[in-house]
């Protein structure tokens, strides 16, 4: 009677180290955490430019963040600005196509030519449940390297106006004029994408009455760009 009872308490011992050392290794493999929605990220550092530093992580749910460091004005200290915002569909599938066709950036995208003009430090990392790649680059001659670069400099530029309009709205309201009117030229020569990123600032400034109303108007007609433009724009 003993012996059975000996027996069974040595059993359920066994299965209870058996049950936690299970749970250790899926830990282990997972970095304690559950698996994150595969990631893309580019990262950019240019110290001759402003932002001298930025990056943007882009998942597959299609949920982004953006940081930069830089200055805001020119009598400003250098600070870290960080926002999130969801990626329009269509940016969201070419951003995924294109890290798919450069092979998950699993191997080298700079072009090695050095008499380039240096352009800034980049980097393009993937990252989902089983692989972890990252490449650094000046220039590719890869076309998909080449694409996804363009379109996360686009992105970039919508969200540093995002940045000093917020900026400008609190401190400097007389400059909104001139920050809209450039952000209205870049967006209708397509060298901002993901103006619906930026809409919330966009919105306070429209619904500001101590605005002028011309100011307001040039941040409605952002506003309507950004829902109508076609994805990736």
């Amino acid at each position: 009677m003993m012996r059975n009872s000996l027996t069974r308490i040595c059993l359920m011992v066994v299965l209870g180290l058996a049950a936690t050392a299970t749970r250790l290794v899926s830990q282990q493999s997972n970095g304690g955490e559950a698996p994150s929605a595969p990631t893309v990220t580019f990262t950019l550092d240019f110290p001759d430019s402003n932002p001298a530093h930025y990056s943007i992580s882009v998942e597959a749910t299609g949920h982004a963040s953006y940081e930069c460091r830089g200055t805001i004005a020119k009598d400003s200290e250098e600070q870290t600005y960080r926002t999130e915002f969801e990626v329009s569909a269509g940016s969201r599938e070419k951003i995924f196509d294109w890290a798919k066709q450069a092979k998950y950036f699993a191997g080298k995208i700079d072009s090695g030519n050095d008499k380039l003009a240096f352009t800034g430090a980049k980097v393009l990392s993937y990252r989902d449940g089983g692989r972890s790649n990252t490449a650094r680059y000046n220039y590719s001659a890869l076309d998909p390297v080449r694409q996804l670069t363009t379109l996360f400099q686009s992105m970039a530029g919508t969200l540093e106006y995002g940045h000093r309009l917020a900026y400008y709205h609190r401190y400097q309201k007389l400059a909104l004029d001139e920050e809209l009117k450039r952000m209205e030229a870049q967006a209708r020569s397509n060298d901002l994408s993901e103006i619906q990123s930026v809409a919330p600032v966009l919105r306070e400034i429209i619904e500001d009455s101590s605005v002028i109303n011309v100011v307001r108007a040039r941040a409605q007609e952002l506003v309507q760009m950004g829902s109508s433009s076609p994805p990736g724009h």
